[in-house]
């Protein structure tokens, strides 16, 4: 089987012979020529071997495979040809001759199919040269479209430069004749000069008179000069004192505080009520502002004796009558609200019952008397910090309103919808802050703007009645 060779050509011949697949010996096939002359190529059958009835013979035919690149390929059966002998034709019966041109011609076939590989070689090898050329020539073009992008660049700066020469001749030639007025204007000055000049003489005179005068000037400008450095240097040293003065007075301000408690609880009794007889049970010492007695009636254990009347005596850090007005209650802790403006966090609540009177106590009335913690302690932040910016202090307020109602906490800021109002949990950031999460927190300037949140917040806070106490809690 002969493969990826092309295919041979077929020549006729006077005689053929043909061998059966028995061995039998080969008969002429001259009467089949004319068929085959007629008929299209079949496949042809080689024999491999011509066996004589005595001395058997046996031919094998190989031919190695060989796949050069773009050569035509014949598989399957080998084709019906007969081969060419060149110059003399071999007899019908000599297949090992055949076999051999065959084999001749293969090897030519195989010579001219390494040719061709070498051109095919050579092809590729210029064809890469041609791609490196390609390359070259397409960076040489790019270098010269950069290289005219800035020859335009340069024309476009030169255009510029010939308009601004343009310009630059017309002022010239304005300028040649402003010259020549000037020329004419300095002969008149010239003569104006030979005046000025004598003039002249006479203000240096002057000049040396007064020069004397500013010597001495000079002389007293440098001692208020140094008088001046002098005082700035006494202003800055006074600063600084201010400043060591401030946070001297914040640290005793301050420690004083802590010597009065860190946590101070105090006690407010409302006013007598219209049908409420509970304030006849609390009885306040005449000298003593941090005492409360709470006297009961209490029923026998047994049953058998009559009813008696105990007394519970408590202390507070400081207790507030009912006629004990806002003023009052504020100025215990005023001094709470400037250490919040020193640096400290303060936070003060109102706890009891519904209708205690929490809400009158931190918030108060309309009127300026009347006024309650949180208005009181809004005015003073604001005031201290307006003085104490005048020395340099920088303060930024920020306010957020917060209830705890039921246990639940409510941002009294909160102006979406009511029915989707997110949770909100108390947590610790990592530098030891207590925040709360999702409050609403606004920026504030003046009093107005903490007046108007006020105003939201009593809007949405909760006014219905319970008896478990509620907590009222301003945080500065």
């Amino acid at each position: 089987m002969f493969t990826n060779t092309p295919r041979l050509p077929v020549m006729s011949g006077k005689r053929a012979l043909t061998s059966s697949s028995d061995g039998e010996l080969p008969q002429p096939a001259q009467k089949k020529m004319r068929k085959q002359e007629q008929e299209p190529p079949q496949k042809l059958k080689l024999a491999t071997s011509v066996v004589p009835p005595r001395h058997p013979v046996v031919l094998k035919a190989t031919v190695k495979q060989i796949r050069p690149t773009g050569a035509a390929t014949v598989a399957g059966a080998p084709s019906r040809a007969t081969i060419s002998t060149g110059a003399s034709r071999r007899p019908g019966w000599d297949l090992k001759g055949k076999i051999s041109d065959l084999e001749t011609k293969v090897q030519n076939y195989q010579t001219r199919i390494k040719s061709v590989n070498q051109e095919n070689e050579c092809l590729k090898a210029s064809v890469s040269k041609a791609q490196k050329r390609t390359a070259e020539i397409e960076e040489e073009n790019n270098r010269l479209k950069k290289r005219l992008g800035q020859c335009e660049e340069e024309l476009v700066t030169l255009v510029t430069i010939k308009g601004d020469l343009e310009k630059t001749t017309e002022e010239r030639d304005g300028l040649k004749k402003d010259f020549k007025k000037l020329t004419e204007e300095h002969k008149v000055l010239e003569g104006l000069r030979d005046h000025l000049e004598s003039e002249l003489r006479n203000v240096q005179t002057q000049l040396s008179i007064q020069t004397s005068g500013l010597s001495r000037c000079q002389d007293s400008l440098k001692e208020s000069q140094e008088m001046v450095q002098n005082l700035e240097e006494t202003v800055a040293h006074q600063r600084e004192d201010l400043h060591l003065g401030e946070m001297e007075r914040r640290k005793l301000h301050n420690t004083i505080q802590e010597l009065k408690g860190n946590i101070r609880v105090f006690c407010r009794v409302r006013p007598l009520l219209s049908g409420n007889s509970d304030i006849l049970h609390i009885q306040l010492p005449a000298n003593d502002n941090k005492a409360l007695t709470l006297a009961k009636m209490e029923e026998s254990h047994t049953g058998r004796t009559v009813d008696t009347q105990k007394s519970y005596n408590f202390s507070f850090d400081r207790v507030f009558g009912p006629r004990s007005s806002q003023s009052e209650v504020f100025e215990e802790i005023s001094q709470l609200v400037q250490s919040a403006l020193d640096g400290y966090n303060v936070c003060c609540f109102a706890y009891g019952p519904t209708g205690s009177g929490k809400t009158f106590t931190m918030e108060g009335g309309e009127e300026g008397d009347k006024w309650g913690v949180i208005p009181r302690a809004v005015r003073q932040i604001f005031k201290t910090a307006k003085g104490l910016g005048e020395q340099g202090w920088q303060y930024s307020f920020t306010a957020s309103f917060v209830e705890i109602y039921n246990e639940t906490l409510r941002d009294l800021l909160y102006r979406g919808n009511p029915k989707k109002r997110p949770e909100h949990e108390i947590r610790k950031n990592p530098n030891n802050e207590i925040t709360v999460t999702n409050l609403t927190y606004q920026k504030v300037t003046n009093e107005d703007e903490v007046h108007n949140l006020i105003m939201l917040a009593n809007q949405n806070r909760s006014t219905a009645q319970t008896g478990i106490p509620t907590l009222r809690v301003p945080i500065l």
